[in-house]
């Protein structure tokens, strides 16, 4: 059974306990995640789910969401790593996987609550709305709806409890006065102009094309379309498929941003924001670029 959380905001320290110890399961592999996961009374993970979930299949690193190739590392890292050194705190190596991000939160928000001073309550206060709204909720949504349907039940609860715990926080702070910087500054998604190469790293950045796309997806995508998926990275094995069967490949790739349209729009219910209205915009767009190559291809063909 799904543990669910009580969404009314609790000042407490079994709130920041929570945060934290969701963060920890996510950035510790099993067994030593064993006991955290019964604290939490989810379903213990293993080393094989853990791996295949969170090593192989969805890294859970801001950089691949937010940067604009798609990757660890690079521009979406940098920006992370920058937070961390305006708190003064030395950035460490992950510093953008969201473990380590939710340990982060929970402890700014134990630094607030512990505050004597209004003033430095206040500070405390603004560097957490700031760690969520810019560096975790602009993206951590959609990967977790992305990680509860791997097939992985272990794996799919505490992606299903975080979701809920991130939906209260959100509710706690209230919507950010600007849209997350990543997102202002993002690349602009696939346009039908583009090359085979330029339209290849747009459909695997998330950032750029608003949906993600998973080794899993690829698998069904090629089921779908009738062609077969090459062993390596994302982009080669979907430059394969398109080789392959460009229109079947195309009309799926289209279903699917459409449905990451729909996901983003449906994973912050009731409740809107800015950020999830911005990826499903461009998911959107991408649907309907992807459909346009695949109807002038047909044209040309």
């Amino acid at each position: 059974m799904t543990t669910t959380v009580d969404t009314t905001v609790v000042d407490s320290p079994a709130r920041w306990e929570l945060l934290r110890a969701l963060g920890a399961v996510v950035l510790t592999p099993p067994p030593a995640s064993t006991s955290l996961c019964e604290a939490l009374e989810l379903p213990v993970q293993t080393g094989v789910e853990h791996t295949d979930a969170f090593v192989l299949t969805a890294p859970p690193h801001a950089a691949i969401h937010l940067g604009p190739e798609g990757q660890l590392g690079g521009e979406g890292l940098d920006r992370v790593a920058g937070f961390w050194r305006a708190l003064g705190l030395s950035a460490p190596t992950d510093a953008d996987h969201l473990g380590t991000l939710l340990m982060l939160y929970a402890e700014l928000g134990e630094a607030e609550r512990g505050a004597n001073q209004e003033r430095t309550r206040t500070q405390v206060r603004t560097a957490r709305a700031a760690l969520f709204h810019e560096h975790v909720d602009s993206w951590a949504p959609g990967y977790l709806t992305a990680v509860a349907g791997l097939g992985i039940a272990s794996v799919a609860e505490w992606a299903v409890l975080t979701a809920q715990v991130l939906a209260a926080e959100r509710v706690e702070l209230g919507p950010p006065a600007l849209l997350p910087l990543a997102l202002r500054v993002a690349p602009a998604g696939p346009r039908g102009a583009d090359s085979f190469d330029e339209t290849l790293d747009a459909l695997v950045s998330p950032v750029r094309s608003g949906m993600i796309l998973t080794h899993r997806d690829l698998l069904a995508g090629a089921a779908r379309a009738g062609v077969g998926v090459r062993r390596g990275e994302r982009r080669f094995a979907l430059r394969a498929m398109l080789t392959q069967d460009a229109d079947a490949t195309l009309g799926w790739l289209a279903e699917h941003a459409l449905t990451w349209a729909g996901r983003h729009r449906g994973e912050r219910a009731p409740e809107s924001t800015s950020a999830s209205s911005w990826w499903s915009a461009r998911a959107a767009q991408t649907a309907q670029t992807l459909a346009e190559l695949r109807r002038d291809a047909a044209e040309t063909r």
